[in-house]
């Protein structure tokens, strides 16, 4: 059994949504460089270049790299051997987000209530999803979520006979009615199976996967590939302004489903797809 004390969660999460906010993670860096060296649009090339220097300057002034600093979105997987000390571990995430979104002076963008709207003045509460697995390890990924993007996020529940093709028509029209909203060059998180709700969560965390990497599964993997390159001929292009760069990846997450269902999620992310990933 490992003890850890809820104020180095505290401490991880702050500094990650402060990290998160200001430097494109590597795996995107490397996306959005080769995007602008394989555009074949001039306006798109130069949209992408900007894209670029903007990015640079914010790592340079330590400014956001959007003025959407999101919801801060929080994926932690813990070992079923970690033992928590000092308080509760879900108050120590928020505690995490409080302070990293005011001592890092990003925006504050989360209302108390739906309908009522109260902004309550330090981003929390995050949206906290939570794993148990083996070891004695915890794995946290912070991944900030604006809601350009998020807005124009769906789901589909189809039916088992609308099979793959279904799959690929539903992910298109998700895209084509995002167009220019999303700040494309876009990431797509797709979740199939499981549930209504499983299916979103699955195309969620499928952000934070590695752009560039793929399923294991070969036909998820061959899915993956196809759908990006569909997508890249929809010629929405970098900021919705025309160009061969709609999307960077489509990440893809699978899970057992009902006989008489087949949902499919998807969450679209905007060209910089914060992501941040610590274990300790």
């Amino acid at each position: 059994m490992r003890t850890i004390n809820v104020e180095e969660i505290t401490k991880n999460v702050k500094e990650m949504c402060i990290e998160a906010n200001h430097f494109l993670s590597k795996d995107m860096d490397c996306a959005m460089k080769n995007a602008a060296s394989t555009e074949k649009s001039p306006l798109g090339k130069q949209i992408l270049n900007q894209l670029q220097d903007n990015l640079q300057i914010a790592a340079e002034d330590m400014i956001p790299i959007c003025q959407d600093t999101g919801m801060a979105v929080i994926f932690i997987e813990v070992g079923q051997e970690v033992h928590f000390e000092g308080g509760m571990l879900e108050d120590a995430i928020n505690e995490g987000i409080r302070q990293g979104y005011v001592e890092g002076y990003l925006r504050k963008s989360v209302v108390k209530d739906p309908i009522i709207r109260e902004n309550t003045k330090d981003n929390t509460p995050g949206i906290i999803h939570y794993k148990i697995v083996e070891g004695d390890q915890v794995k946290i990924k912070v991944a900030p979520k604006g809601f350009g993007s998020e807005n124009m996020s769906r789901v589909f529940m189809l039916k088992p006979a609308d099979g793959i093709e279904g799959v690929k028509d539903a992910v298109l029209t998700a895209v084509k009615d995002a167009g220019p909203n999303a700040c494309p060059p876009m990431v797509v998180g797709v979740g199939i199976g499981g549930t209504f709700e499983k299916c979103a969560l699955m195309a969620k965390e499928a952000l934070t996967r590695e752009v560039g990497s793929h399923s294991e599964i070969p036909y998820v993997k061959d899915l993956e590939e196809e759908l990006l390159e569909k997508i890249n001929k929809l010629g929405i292009g970098p900021g919705g302004l025309g160009g061969s760069t709609t999307a960077l990846a489509v990440n893809i997450n699978t899970y057992p489903t009902h006989i008489a269902g087949l949902p499919v999620g998807i969450n679209i992310c905007c060209h910089v797809n914060r992501h941040v990933i610590r274990t300790i």
